[in-house]
């Protein structure tokens, strides 16, 4: 369908764009030779075109492209034409799910949007840009200066849908809350009281990571900024109240003395501190400090906390020292059967975690 549609372009430039540029190489020639006024006047003419080839459209129109973008059951179309190419392709949709693929397509989610408005795809804002900002190009045969070019406008961008998915993320973990005058402010997570301290800081930092890496590709990235910043005191608020005591006296008591605060753990290679993370390394996964998995909220009603573990380094099926950890983790200890080994064990401990080797692990799943 793609191949039909298609429509090669029938020229690059604009009329208009090209009638501007025009005239601007004939008012350089005249200044090679023009003095006094009259190189006034010419650079001023200069100037007033270069101003106005900016505000006009350089690439021609003519052509016809669709793309198609498909995750599961989700897809997206980008479509250079006009709205009734775009009503065509979607009568073309319908037909062949309705009757090759026997399913019917939803008219509710299917919409047909202008490209500079949002469209929602796999937990992102989608659009092309309508931007004119100059940015400075830079020339990498180093042969000519860097030019000055609009290298924003008719871009795709990709945006993070700050109040439709992060505040509802923040919301439904319980991290922030909605003041009676309409302010959001953070506040503790009451669920995670019994975890150890390093346990806490461990969820969320994982939580943090996970959003952080998911939309590390979006042009508004620095807007997790914020949330980031409520994470994080919503993670103090919360270790105050496991001790009882306030935010500010928890920074003071794990203040790190390089400017910020971390918690304190020993494992097997000696004292070591868990930082909270931070959102502008998140971006790339290979800066992470910590490489230990978290498993704080998955297992905070453990009996061995995740310190007791780390420190052992021993794997609890094999009895193998200094190798690193993995989690085995079931839902249920009373939905074990008993059949095999490692679940004679989860049951013997009453525990629905096991700290033990890859090898092992790998066994555990692939028997």
């Amino acid at each position: 369908m793609a191949e039909e549609f298609h429509k090669p372009r029938e020229k690059r430039l604009t009329s208009a764009y090209t009638r501007i540029r025009s005239k601007m190489e004939r008012i350089k020639k005249r200044l090679k030779t023009a003095k006094g006024e009259k190189k006034t006047a010419l650079l001023k003419q200069l100037k007033t075109l270069k101003i106005k080839l900016r505000k006009t459209p350089c690439t021609s129109r003519t052509d016809k492209v669709m793309k198609y973008i498909r995750y599961c059951d989700d897809f997206i179309i980008g479509v250079k034409g006009d709205k009734s190419d775009c009503e065509y392709i979607k009568r073309q949709f319908s037909e062949f799910i309705g009757q090759t693929l026997k399913m019917e397509l939803s008219d509710e989610k299917t919409l047909i949007k202008h490209s500079s408005l949002y469209a929602r795809f796999l937990g992102y804002d989608i659009r092309v840009r309508r931007d004119n900002t100059l940015k400075p190009r830079k020339n990498i045969h180093k042969t000519k200066a860097d030019r000055v070019q609009r290298t924003l406008n008719y871009k795709v961008e990709l945006c993070i849908p700050f109040p439709d998915k992060i505040m509802t993320f923040l919301l439904n973990k319980s991290v922030i809350q909605q003041t009676h005058d309409g302010k959001i402010e953070p506040i503790a997570r009451k669920c995670l009281y019994r975890c150890t301290n390093l346990e806490i800081v461990s969820a969320y930092n994982s939580e943090l990571r996970g959003i952080c890496n998911y939309y590390g590709i979006a042009s508004n990235f620095a807007k997790l900024g914020y949330f980031a910043y409520l994470m994080e005191y919503s993670c103090l608020k919360t270790l105050a109240g496991k001790h009882k005591t306030t935010s500010r006296k928890i920074i003071d008591k794990f203040n790190d003395k390089k400017g910020g605060w971390s918690i304190p753990y020993r494992t097997k290679k000696g004292p070591q501190r868990r930082e909270f993370a931070k959102y502008m390394d998140c971006k790339d996964p290979d800066s992470f400090r910590d490489e230990i998995i978290d498993f704080a909220l998955r297992h905070s009603r453990t009996r061995t906390t995740f310190e007791k573990r780390l420190s052992a380094q021993m794997c609890e099926l094999c009895g193998n020292t200094d190798i690193p950890l993995e989690m085995q983790h079931v839902n249920k200890v009373k939905n074990l059967k008993g059949k095999q080994f490692w679940e004679i064990i989860m049951i013997a401990k009453r525990r629905k975690t096991l700290a033990v080797c890859k090898d092992c692990h790998h066994k555990i799943h692939n028997p």
